[in-house]
């Protein structure tokens, strides 16, 4: 089955939808025994930019027993083809219905792509809650940043995977072909048995009186009162031969994962927590893959991908050696520090690499910076700024956010005299005025990290502080951009919820909600019927703090990083003070030090 050309005729870039790219995976269908789709809910261009699906498509292809195919959310135009031709959903590989998988793996790395896992299961036929799927229906697995707090898709999946994947995944193979043709529930009795899976169907949540959540309890023995995030000791070796889009994406590039896991501590920052610890791949295995993303792909750009790339030992050696072994590729280095080492490490990019800079101080105050562990002083940005701008470049892209825990009016005001100085440093520098584009988020407080319990600030506050910058920041040379408060309500809630938003975020669905991430389909109309339907408040979640002593939806799972350590680093923000990053400085026992391998070596243990 494929989709057929009268209906691709009708849609915006329909090689979306067509597959047979450079370097894909087609096995025998009829010969290959478990098949599994692996899912991204959003559109093709962001899909397939995302590092963890080539990986997990690479290894599960490598097993002779298993078919991974790849599957994207179709945009509005092909969805309303489809559904009015009764067309279901199509793997790219080999156009198969995912009805027709055993297996359906969804990657949930932001909370705005909910009411897509939803789309996409209806789209393929599939019923979309799991209590109406039976044995003839695909197994829905999920996991990503997202199945760190699994209790809001918990409706829709069966069982989610917690953490790095590349070793639970093929436990989980061997679970699926022990258990073949003994029927779900025995399959899914057996997965909760292995460390690292959830499956919210064996669980019973209790809520007290006044709504909070009160705790969530096993119903069989092989579940699990704790769910422990897998962590791999190694990364997996390098994908070199990935899928090449036909169209373009969003990075239109080679990407080398060269290292994972963040130690600076940013009290906002989820992934700084959840990827913890820092893990490295060696140089000369970047070093050879980059030469074998070349060969085998074509590319003349290769992205060093990272939470914080300059924090990779020996980065400039690493550069200069690429620079060195293929002198016609260009690198792209994400996720820079503000400090002249980052300045001047771009510097010596070849003339083609030589893009942007962008930095975060996030905070328009060095208190506020303290506060957030985001301890950049003012006077070290404007000496990264001067140096920037000194050494030719005349574009500067800072990221700001508003609404952060202890933020005052003056620390808003902080920001506008903060690009202010930064603009003047960068014209007195290169005798031109710079051009600055601001980008200003709302402060979303995010589960396991020593802020998941503030409150998010309403919509009237962040307004005021929007109008702040807005008159502030009207000069010639700045472009300024800030997100949608509302959005911000959608993904706090979403983030901090419980099972009960469940049925929230059905009910949405139904009235119309998808792609709820892209500003021109976001209608929070849509969201604000289906709360009040179901009896719930979106500030309930959002806007209220949670007491130290409440237990919170997610507590169940254990990302290694303990309770303990969250409240005193919590403290620590209250009082301004820094965490130094343990990976130079002294073991901040954040409970890794227990568990893994590369933390108890730093203790001598």
């Amino acid at each position: 089955m494929t989709y057929p050309d009268s209906l691709l005729s009708q849609v915006t870039k329909p090689a979306r939808y067509t597959g047979g790219e450079w370097n894909s995976t087609v096995k025998d269908w009829a010969a290959t025994p478990i098949r599994i789709a692996l899912s991204y809910p959003d559109v093709y261009e962001i899909g397939m930019s995302n590092i963890a699906l080539p990986i997990l498509y690479d290894l599960l292809n490598r097993q002779p027993d298993v078919l991974a195919e790849r599957v994207f959310a179709p945009w509005v135009d092909m969805a309303a083809a489809m559904s009015a031709e009764g067309i279901p959903l199509l793997s790219l590989e080999s156009q198969h219905p995912l009805k027709d998988f055993d297996i359906i793996g969804f990657s949930l790395g932001y909370e705005l792509t909910y009411t897509n896992v939803l789309n996409m299961l209806h789209l393929a036929q599939i019923p979309v809650l799991a209590a109406e799927r039976n044995d003839a229906h695909p197994v829905i697995i999920a996991g990503g940043g997202g199945a760190l707090n699994p209790e809001p898709m918990a409706d829709f999946i069966d069982f989610f995977v917690v953490g790095d994947g590349e070793e639970v995944l093929l436990e989980l193979l061997d679970c699926f072909r022990n258990g073949k043709g003994r029927g779900k529930n025995e399959l899914l009795r057996r997965a909760a048995a292995i460390p690292g899976v959830y499956v919210p169907g064996l669980y019973r949540v209790e809520y007290d009186a006044d709504g909070s959540f009160k705790s969530i309890t096993p119903t069989v023995p092989e579940a699990s009162p704790g769910i422990q995030r897998r962590m791999v000791t190694s990364l997996p070796p390098p994908v070199t031969r990935p899928a090449v889009p036909f169209i373009e994406v969003v990075h239109d590039r080679g990407a080398i994962e060269i290292q994972r896991g963040c130690s600076r501590g940013c009290r906002f920052c989820q992934a700084g927590f959840i990827y913890r610890p820092v893990r490295e791949r060696p140089g000369e295995e970047v070093v050879r893959a980059a030469g074998e993303l070349v060969a085998n792909c074509g590319y003349d750009e290769v992205s060093l991908v990272s939470l914080s790339t300059c924090d990779y030992a020996g980065i400039d050696r690493l550069v200069t050696e690429l620079a060195h072994r293929y002198p016609n590729l260009a690198l792209s280095l994400p996720s820079l520090r503000i400090d002249d080492f980052s300045v001047k490490l771009m510097g010596s990019l070849p003339a083609r690499s030589r893009t942007g800079l962008t930095f975060a101080p996030e905070a328009g105050s060095d208190r506020l910076r303290q506060t957030i562990n985001k301890n950049v002083p003012e006077d070290a940005l404007l000496e990264t700024v001067a140096t920037a701008f000194a050494r030719g470049w005349h574009a500067l892209k800072l990221y700001f956010m508003v609404g952060l825990p202890t933020e005052t009016t003056d620390d808003v005001e902080g920001i506008v005299q903060l690009v202010e100085k930064v603009r003047a440093t960068g014209r007195q520098a290169s005798g031109k005025t710079p051009q600055l584009r601001i980008s200003v988020a709302t402060f979303v407080p995010k589960p396991h990290t020593p802020f998941q319990r503030v409150a998010q600030e309403d919509e009237a506050a962040l307004n005021a502080r929007h109008e702040i910058l807005k008159s502030g920041l009207r000069r010639k040379g700045i472009r300024l951009s800030w997100s949608d408060p509302k959005l911000s309500l959608l993904e706090a809630v979403l983030s901090r919820g419980d099972r009960r938003l469940g049925q929230v975020i059905y009910r949405a669905w139904q009235l119309g909600a998808t792609f709820d991430a892209w500003n021109e389909h976001f209608n929070y109309e849509n969201w604000r019927r289906a709360f009040a339907e179901s009896g719930l408040e979106p500030d309930f979640y959002a806007r209220r703090e949670r007491p130290p002593d409440e237990p919170l939806p997610w507590s169940h799972i254990d990302t290694g990083v303990s309770a303990d350590f969250l409240k005193r680093e919590y403290q620590q923000a209250l009082a301004s003070r820094e965490t130094l990053d343990c990976r130079h400085n002294p073991c901040q026992a954040c409970g890794l030090e227990k568990r893994h391998p590369a933390c108890r070596q730093k203790l001598g243990g």
